[in-house]
């Protein structure tokens, strides 16, 4: 398996990443964080504290906190998709 890193994110399996809501058209995703458990094709889920969070992919951006500590921030439109289908493209 190869590192992820800033350039090929989009590219690798989001869930075990640390994620946080950095910006939303719906002021209440933002900040949202915690570590991503699961991910659909419109939606990820975070789990935070003892809660899950499901984030609509479509209108936030994220900050992922990569293994090695580097912080990388995605738009949400470039994850829509099956998450198989965009580990494809």
């Amino acid at each position: 398996m190869s590192l992820i890193t800033p350039f090929n994110i989009l590219k690798h399996e989001l869930i075990g990443l640390n994620i946080r809501v950095v910006e939303s058209s719906c002021k209440s995703y933002e900040g949202i964080e915690g570590e991503v458990i699961d991910e659909t094709r419109n939606m990820i889920y975070v789990k935070s504290g003892r809660h899950v969070k499901a984030v609509p992919k479509a209108s936030c951006k994220f900050v992922f906190t990569l293994r090695d500590g580097i912080k990388v921030e995605v738009e949400g439109v470039k994850l829509v998709g099956r998450p198989e289908d965009r580990l494809k493209r």
